[in-house]
């Protein structure tokens, strides 16, 4: 847990409740915190300890990427979540477009522009987002409204190419799935956007679990999640979020990305799923370990 993404403080909030959870499933649990910066001595320590399994806590660059999952294949220990390939593609949002998009399956138009020219003009006529490309938790997104006569003006700390994708208006909607299996369907309410504040400060969304939706679209809702966590390989728990123009029905759903390592306190959208379908927290960490161990 930990790690140098702009996610660190939540992987270290991820990190402490999973490894509570996996004490109360019978696990014993030892707790790796990585340094933000990249840690150098990480390979040796996981080295030394030789665990049974690595439950994988990180979240966004280098924990979700591939990076770390690479690591531990050379290492040859077994670990959860999705592996290499599946992660990396996930992670790069321009590339899990372009599979999810072959594997037909409803997604933005967008396009990869450089930063300065984002400052200077529109490169996409408004309504649209401008966000990195490899980065997750709302982390350095933009929204142009409408109307909007100037450009955004870019964080010095965005990355020097960024992703602009057409604005999805509608209902925010979240599916979970367990191996392959759709969990369920979540609506994020919030008083704006679902933006980091949201995600992670108290009081800044609710989650309505089931959606109060027709049954047509929670259908569509799983069928898609399963869909993407198959295109793209993924394995263990993955979260597919969703935005949904009530008034174009089915054909107003949209996959806004899929994530390979979502948010693991028991408040967060994949566990607090599980436990509507029946499976509390500890049962949740004990099917993920048994999961990572049975792929080894």
């Amino acid at each position: 847990m930990g790690g140098p993404s702009a996610e660190r403080e939540v992987s270290l909030s991820s990190g402490r409740e999973c490894a509570a959870a996996l004490r109360v499933a019978g696990y014993e649990v030892i707790e790796v915190e990585l340094g933000a910066d990249r840690d150098g001595d990480a390979v040796a320590r996981l080295a030394g300890m030789r665990p049974d399994v690595v439950f994988n806590a990180l979240h966004g660059r280098w924990g979700e990427d591939g990076c770390v999952q690479g690591v531990l294949e050379w290492l040859d220990l077994p670990y959860t979540h999705s592996g290499v390939l599946a992660s990396a593609m996930a992670m790069d949002k321009t590339v899990s477009k372009q599979v999810l998009r072959e594997a037909g399956l409803p997604v933005l138009e967008s396009l990869i522009a450089d930063a300065d020219e984002v400052r200077r003009r529109h490169v996409m006529a408004p309504p649209y987002v401008v966000k990195p490309n490899d980065e997750g938790s709302s982390v350095g997104v933009y929204i142009v409204h409408d109307g909007a006569n100037q450009p955004p003006q870019l964080a010095a700390t965005m990355p020097g190419r960024v992703m602009v994708e057409t604005y999805a208006p509608g209902r925010e909607l979240t599916t979970a799935v367990l191996g392959d299996r759709g969990l369920g369907v979540t609506e994020i309410i919030t008083d704006g956007w679902y933006d980091y504040d949201a995600k992670y400060k108290t009081g800044g969304s609710r989650h309505v679990v089931p959606a109060g939706i027709p049954e047509q679209i929670t259908e569509a809702c799983l069928d898609y999640a399963v869909r993407a966590h198959r295109a793209l390989g993924c394995r263990g728990l993955t979260r597919t979020d969703f935005r949904w123009d009530e008034t174009r029905g089915l054909d107003g759903l949209i996959i806004l990305e899929i994530n390979t390592q979502p948010g693991m306190t028991p408040t967060s959208l994949a566990p607090e799923q599980a436990a509507h379908a029946g499976i509390d927290f500890p049962a949740l960490m004990r099917w993920m370990v048994e999961d990572a161990l049975c792929r080894s």
